[in-house]
């Protein structure tokens, strides 16, 4: 009885995620509370997916990819990969599956499509590009590249371990690279003009009208470039070890220093410049950057009565390779706030607005009948109707938004500060990152990949990858987590009832009498269908035995019937849940259940006709 209640609940659900009228993870998690109360899986054994290590690494996995495009070592990495694509899109595409497969080859797919996401949602920003037409390839060219090593992909494993059970040599690391090869070469010539013809109309809601202006169009509006000069304090300097308050820059010279750039000695292998709001009791010190606002005369002033330098602006800070030419937007940003009539601030000069005393702001010009007033500003009178535009911690521009009775916060600064990158962590997390990648490949380091990723993970938190942990947690996709944790213990139901064992079973053993052709096509799409629904890990470990069995039955080389296993169930495309890179890629690339099908069932069928003809040419008979 309990076959034909999972086979009815699988059937269903599959119905339900091909519609696409209720969201996957519901569909999911229904089919799971339905396993259990019809009784084919226990309380515990139906909870087992959300403790499946993959679905923990998946988390960390989240968290890490957040954190290396919170960075900004997304855009930095993407940049060189765009310096080498060019303008082309055909290029790019090419590029992006090269990569990711190299990188597949070594780190489990679920990790290389987490680490190249944010790097490719990057990329497509940047050139501009629909970010559909790259996601769903970048996962299926993780699990191409998974074929090109021992290492690569569980099912590459567990035919091994099938092997040497039955007397055979062990396989080479290498042994599966001419095989993921052709797999990459099929995966390219499908996928150039399939993803062309059905993924590039993906996506392209939602664009709308944009909201507010970003932070550069404001800049660029107050023409803050025009008045902000970098000033770098010399060891001789009368400012060394003063505060702003003492040295009364803006009294003396009618400049305003806005903030303070400095190389951060609290790591011993970084540098990175630490950026801080310029404040009374700031203190000064040798080799300091200064952000000055004021005007040309009297900064040359400043800088040739203090014995300090006027930075050009093409010289860089800390050794960065990134041009810091304007304000940078980090832990500090800018916004617009409007005066109201009632406020009490109206008619007030802007040196006595306490916007600095009691919020930790800067006021850097004021916007009044369609004119821009910046210079002067501490002496000019605010006026009802004015726009300020003010810089400060993206926090403390928030707090202003508690006092709608005097002013009004224009745009959504907790909103644009996620959207601004932390520049100076990106060596702490490329550094994090390598160590995982570097510690998940290699097996004499004796720590599991899935406690190398959460490592990972908490490193990222506790460094400053991110402003704060909620943060991090708004980085995980948790639709994609709830839809692998609710549909793994569905493979345990289908063996538990023996439903994988009878279809898979009847199927070969009906094809045995045919040709070693007829036979391995059998077990390939046997395989494959299986994998649609239940996990490849799982598949392969039902499919192996009867590949094996089935190959000494007909005394030909188990190889390449166990090389079907493992292709089959590893180049699953055409389902979201059949391999955690298809479900991590749903979201972000904006795809439906039947985007898989229309995408990836036509390429794991012509994947499927190639392997038949290919492996017994690399393996014979």
């Amino acid at each position: 009885m309990g076959i034909y209640i999972t086979v009815a609940i699988l059937i269903v659900s599959a119905i339900f995620f091909v519609s696409g009228k209720i969201r996957s993870d519901v569909v999911a998690l229904c089919a799971l509370v339905l396993l259990t109360l019809t009784g084919v899986l226990t309380p515990e054994e139906a909870l087992t997916g959300f403790s499946n290590s993959v679905v923990i690494m998946m988390v960390g996995l989240f968290v890490v990819g957040g954190a290396i495009f919170k960075t900004g070592l997304a855009k930095m990495i993407s940049s060189r990969i765009l310096n080498l694509a060019g303008t082309n899109e055909l290029k790019l595409f090419i590029l992006i599956m090269l990569v990711t497969s190299v990188i597949g080859a070594f780190v489990s797919n679920t990790g290389t499509v987490a680490l190249m996401l944010p790097i490719v949602v990057s990329m497509a920003a940047s050139g501009n590009i629909n970010v559909s037409r790259l996601l769903m390839p970048l996962a299926f060219a993780s699990s191409m590249g998974g074929m090109m090593t021992l290492i690569g992909t569980p099912p590459n494993l567990i035919i091994n371990n099938v092997m040497v059970d039955a007397g055979y040599k062990s396989l080479s690391f290498f042994s599966f690279t001419p095989v993921g090869l052709v797999c990459l070469a099929v995966g390219l010539i499908v996928l150039v003009p399939l993803s062309n013809m059905v993924l590039s109309k993906r996506g392209q809601k939602g664009k709308g009208k944009k909201k507010g202006k970003t932070l550069k169009e404001l800049a660029g509006e107050y023409r803050l470039s025009n008045n902000l000069y970098r000033i770098q304090v010399e060891k001789g300097s009368s400012l060394v070890d003063k505060t702003l308050q003492e040295l009364g820059i803006t009294k003396n010279y009618n400049i305003s220093v806005l903030e303070v750039r400095r190389l951060s000695t609290s790591r011993k292998f970084f540098k990175t410049m630490s950026q801080e709001l310029a404040g009374a009791s700031t203190v000064v010190s040798a080799d300091d950057i200064l952000y000055v606002l004021g005007e040309f005369e009297n900064v040359e002033r400043f800088v040739n009565e203090t014995g300090n330098k006027l930075l050009d602006t093409h010289q860089i800070e800390g050794g960065s390779a990134s041009r810091q030419e304007n304000l940078a937007f980090t832990e500090i940003g800018i916004a617009e706030i409007l005066l109201m009539d009632n406020s009490k601030l109206i008619n007030k000069p802007v040196s006595a607005s306490g916007f600095r005393e009691n919020y930790g702001i800067n006021i850097l010009g004021i916007k009044r009948n369609g004119r821009y007033i910046l210079r002067e500003l501490k002496d000019t009178n605010m006026h009802s109707g004015d726009v300020l535009l003010v810089q400060g911690a993206w926090i403390d521009i928030a707090r202003l938004s508690e006092d709608q009775s005097e002013w009004v916060v224009l745009g959504q600064p907790l909103t644009e500060a996620a959207k601004v990158t932390l520049d100076h962590k990106a060596p702490v997390a490329a550094a994090i990152m390598i160590l995982m990648v570097v510690t998940m490949m290699f097996d004499f380091i004796p720590v599991s990949p899935v406690i190398a990723v959460l490592i990972a993970a908490i490193l990222m938190v506790l460094t400053g990858c991110f402003r704060n942990v909620e943060e991090a947690y708004k980085t995980i996709n948790w639709e994609s987590i709830v839809l692998i944790a609710a549909m793994l213990p569905m493979s345990l139901a289908l063996e538990k009832t023996g439903a994988s064992e009878l279809v898979s079973g009847a199927l070969v053993s009906g094809l045995g009498d045919y040709s070693p052709y007829v036979l391995m096509a059998g077990i390939y799409f046997t395989t494959s269908l299986m994998t649609m629904f239940i996990s490849n890990t799982a598949t392969a470990v039902l499919m192996a035995p009867i590949a094996l069995s089935a190959a000494m039955q007909m005394d030909l080389s188990p190889f390449p019937f166990l090389f079907a296993v493992t292709v089959a169930a590893s180049m699953c495309f055409a389902s979201p849940f059949s391999t955690p890179p298809n479900a991590l890629v749903m979201n972000p690339g904006n795809y439906t259940f039947m985007d898989y099908i229309k995408v990836g069932l036509p390429l794991q069928i012509i994947m499927g006709i190639v392997m038949i003809f290919v492996l017994p040419l690399i393996f014979p008979f």
